[in-house]
């Protein structure tokens, strides 16, 4: 008899063990994710004829990939506990630098998109430095941040857009490369670099380490305030980049663009798997993540959708994909 219990009891861990693999393999923010993702192109392709088109596909990519290049910057920064509330202000500020550097100055698209490029990620640099060597949280920092980017760009420009970028600048925002739009191809090349970064390298474990436990991180020697500089750097440099690009496709500086952009950055973000709290999360999660995001607005404008009414949807997205990130971590 106790045999045949030792047996028994031997064939019940197997077949527990077996299925928490299943559930370690499966009950990931990213496979939520994706079923959200798959779930809501079926239903506005049923609500939209145009939905589906191959015109508006393009379009749709081409307006992802500047919020999955500026919530790429994101997620280094959530994974280690962090936000950054700058991030469209600095879109704004860049855009409008390098428009007035080519059309007022008469400076060359090359060396003002590097200049421009350069003060927009100064902002990064400005959020790291304060928030590494104090105690203010990264929420009001990086508000004040907000602020002064977009003051800034205002006070640039006059409160004006700035007009008149060459056909050669604005293939950057408006070419293809085959049938693919140029911005498409800048993204896709950031996030695989970003994946590498994230994923094989010491900086990247460093990161997720951070954002599991600070104070392990620290008693291990490791620089936290060397980590925290360099991540909101980069999401200073990724800014200014979809700053670069969205005056190139808009063919202006616009001093009022990007507004509202860091709610769409770190919705995707958490959509796509990201702990809100650190430590967990991957870039191709918040690929995922932006898409979604981009879908719903472009679904809802196509279903002529309040705009305010999408800031609620948003909202309320964000919202799920938390309380959904937490009954994932509950469950393992």
């Amino acid at each position: 008899m106790d045999l045949e219990l030792t047996q028994k009891i031997s064939s019940s861990d197997k077949k527990n063990s077996f299925f928490e693999k299943i559930n370690n393999s499966y009950y990931k923010p990213e496979i939520y994710a994706v079923i959200g993702l798959i779930l809501l192109s079926i239903a506005l392709s049923i609500a939209s004829p145009y939905f589906f088109t191959s015109r508006n596909m393009i379009n749709l990519a081409r307006q992802v990939s500047l919020n999955a290049i500026i919530a790429t910057g994101m997620t280094f920064v959530i994974l280690t506990g962090g936000i950054d509330l700058s991030v469209g202000s600095i879109v704004a500020f860049t855009g409008t630098l390098i428009a007035g550097f080519i059309v007022n100055s008469g400076m060359s698209p090359v060396l003002a998109s590097i200049l421009g490029l350069a003060l927009g990620t100064s902002f990064g640099v400005f959020n790291g430095l304060v928030i590494s060597n104090t105690k203010i949280p990264p929420i009001i920092v990086t508000l004040g941040t907000m602020s002064m980017a977009r003051g800034a760009a205002l006070l640039y420009t006059g409160g004006s857009p700035i007009a008149g970028l060459s056909a050669g600048f604005k293939f950057i925002g408006r070419g293809y490369l085959g049938a693919i739009p140029v911005p498409v191809w800048i993204m896709v090349l950031i996030l695989a670099v970003a994946s590498v970064v994230l994923n094989k390298t010491k900086f990247g474990r460093h990161v997720c380490a951070l954002g599991d436990n600070e104070e392990t991180v620290r008693l291990s020697g490791i620089s936290v305030k060397a980590i925290k500089m360099k991540i909101y750097m980069i999401t200073g440099f990724m800014s200014a980049i979809a700053g670069l690009i969205l005056a190139a496709r808009l063919g202006s500086g616009q001093p009022l663009a990007g507004e509202g952009w860091e709610l769409d950055a770190i919705a995707a973000t958490v959509v796509g798997g990201t702990d809100i709290m650190g430590g967990r999360g991957t870039i191709i999660g918040t690929l995922i993540g932006a898409f979604i995001i981009g879908i719903i607005n472009n679904g809802l404008n196509l279903l002529n959708v309040s705009p305010y009414l999408q800031l609620v949807v948003k909202g309320a997205v964000i919202v799920g994909a938390v309380f959904v990130r937490s009954g994932v971590v509950k469950r393992k």
